[in-house]
């Protein structure tokens, strides 16, 4: 792995996010079917309701998603994801002073949504699906890489790794090859470990431990285990109790480098990043 100087400047779309300091993206899933919060949001009113609640609580990125990739998950077409994530995307874009982030792996959602004011791709498969890196290069907005192997109905399925981290980064390094390739430059760039995918609890605890090795990419990472499984295995907690393992976790993320957290809990976390910012601002 090489390191390459990054930019702390990223435009989203008619947005710039400054990554000099630390940020919270809210997690507004607009499926049936997700892990946390399957269902709850999947109405525009009550989905815009929430995006509205987490930007006043502090969210500076919103990622809207309408394909579940919990473990299992059963797969949806293109023309039913456009249809759950569209209209939120619209009326976000033009309600709310907040960059929309669009957790989607489908080419017809990123251009679509590219369209109506996403400033951002999250793709849990690094734009490996047929077109996606076409589609995202098209849009010329900024494109979150995660690591995961196989599908999320597969992925648990006996993952192995000899070391975790190198292979993490290895894997997100030559998706970053990818991209360069069809035009997708570095600095449009952010890099997700991929925390809970194809990992077991061993894999997530020391591929966390380790992560600032991932800092050689060159590249902002961002860092998603609210509510996960890693926390309530460590734990021995149902989803519905693991707020204070995700804000240790958080906080943990915050000081290892980390620029961008997607969580569910948008105030509390702000907490954390804002107490994390005082301390570090002290003399």
């Amino acid at each position: 792995m090489t390191f390459v100087q990054s930019s702390t400047r990223l435009p989203c779309g008619n947005r710039v996010l400054d990554l000099a300091r630390a940020h919270v993206m809210g997690i507004l899933n607009v499926t049936p079917d997700s892990f946390s919060d399957g269902g709850r949001f999947s109405q525009l009113d009550a989905a815009l309701k929430h995006a509205e609640a987490m930007v006043a609580a502090g969210a500076t990125l919103i990622d809207v998603g309408g394909e579940s990739t919990r473990p299992g998950a059963r797969a949806v077409s293109p023309l039913e994801e456009l249809e759950r994530v569209a209209p939120i995307v619209e009326r976000i874009h033009r309600e709310l002073d907040v960059i929309i982030s669009v957790d989607t792996s489908t080419p017809a959602v990123m251009r679509e949504t590219a369209r109506l004011g996403a400033g951002l791709i999250n793709d849990v498969r690094s734009l490996r699906r047929d077109g996606a890196l076409d589609a995202a290069a098209a849009t010329g907005l900024p494109v979150c890489l995660m690591h995961m192997l196989g599908e999320p109905g597969d992925m648990q399925d006996n993952p192995h790794y000899a070391d975790v981290t190198l292979e993490v980064g290895e894997f997100l390094e030559e998706r970053m090859a990818q991209c360069a390739a069809v035009g997708i430059p570095a600095e449009r760039i952010i890099l997700d470990p991929g925390f809970g995918f194809a990992k077991n609890l061993q894999h997530n605890l020391s591929l966390f431990k380790h992560m600032e090795a991932l800092h050689e990419l060159g590249r902002p990472l961002l860092v998603g285990v609210s509510r996960k499984s890693m926390i309530g295995q460590a734990l021995n907690r149902p989803v519905g109790e693991r707020l204070h393992g995700g804000l240790a976790l958080a906080a943990l993320a915050v000081v290892k480098g980390a620029r961008i957290l997607r969580v569910h809990d948008v105030a509390e976390t702000m907490d954390v990043v804002r107490m994390i910012a005082a301390v570090e601002s002290a003399e």
